[in-house]
């Protein structure tokens, strides 16, 4: 009896990575359905088909995707849905992110940088759209996030630090991851009995786009007990679909790059519940905010 086709829909799936964990998943005897976002469909469409995967077991699909743009994550978002039409979604995984600064006014308009809107704001709208579908399905939503959310010491100050043309000296990259996993927590209460979420760090990759945004402040020691191999750090990923030993304590949803399950002490900051849902605006407050139906 042929195995079930698994149902991957994904961000950040199409370079890095992303792509590396597609690859991986490719070269398995398990079958699966991929929906991928992309900013250019027709490149990442050329380098899957490079990969001469078996398309008689795998099925992937490309869809446009700007996540600065939060109208192409509603029309990814339906269109992913009517790809699905009744197939179930077996994971979501977020894992698009850039390192950018906030010295730019923010994209299309908005007050936010295009960090924050890219790292959180637009994958947490995304979350929102396919909430009747992943209840449903009781997908597995996994968000890809960095041991960075260690450097964010002052929550107070991520309004200031993640508006667009805020020019602030601090890590815009952590103060988003950080703002990321307050979400993940957020919809992990939401979803609670319905969804597992699950934040996890691939690690420090050198090899992989982003750690380019940092310029010359990005150094990565070979001796890192974090560091790993773009191979390495999509198996960290993998195993965040694939682990069922769930801590006891429903805070404690963070994976490391070395699987264990970070002790809650690592990332107590975001466990304010009044700042999750401070930064987890409805869907309705995003698209009024960011003139989605304008």
């Amino acid at each position: 009896m042929a195995a079930i086709a698994k149902t991957v829909v994904a961000t950040g799936a199409t370079s890095g990575l992303g792509f590396e964990l597609v690859k991986q998943l490719l070269e398995q005897t398990q079958p699966y359905k991929f929906i991928l976002g992309a900013r250019n469909p027709a490149t990442a469409q050329a380098a899957f088909d490079g990969l001469k995967y078996d398309s008689n077991k795998h099925s992937l699909t490309i869809f446009p995707l700007e996540l600065s743009n939060l109208k192409t994550v509603k029309t990814f978002s339906q269109q992913t849905l009517e790809k699905l039409g009744q197939d179930k979604i077996d994971y979501l995984m977020l894992n698009a992110a850039i390192s950018n600064n906030a010295d730019a006014p923010g994209p299309y308009g908005s007050k936010w940088s295009e960090a924050y809107i890219v790292n959180h704001l637009s994958q947490h709208y995304l979350i929102h759209l396919l909430r009747e579908k992943l209840e449903a399905s009781q997908s597995r939503i996994v968000v890809v996030s960095s041991g960075a959310v260690r450097n964010v010491e002052d929550p107070s100050l991520l309004d200031n630090d993640v508006k667009g043309g805020s020019k602030t000296e601090r890590s815009v990259y952590s103060a988003t991851k950080f703002i990321q996993l307050l979400g993940a927590h957020w919809w992990r209460r939401q979803l609670q009995g319905k969804c597992h979420v699950v934040a996890v760090s691939p690690g420090l990759i050198p090899g992989t786009g982003l750690p380019r945004g940092f310029a010359n402040t990005f150094t990565m020691p070979l001796n890192h007990p974090d560091a790993k191999s773009v191979p390495e750090g999509a198996q960290s990923i993998y195993r965040a679909f694939t682990r069922d030993d769930f801590p006891e304590d429903p805070d404690q949803i963070f994976l490391t790059s070395w699987g264990e399950w970070w002790p809650k002490d690592v990332y107590k900051l975001s466990l304010d519940k009044s700042l999750q849902d401070k930064w987890s605006p409805s869907k309705e407050e995003i698209e009024k905010e960011e003139g989605v139906n304008a």
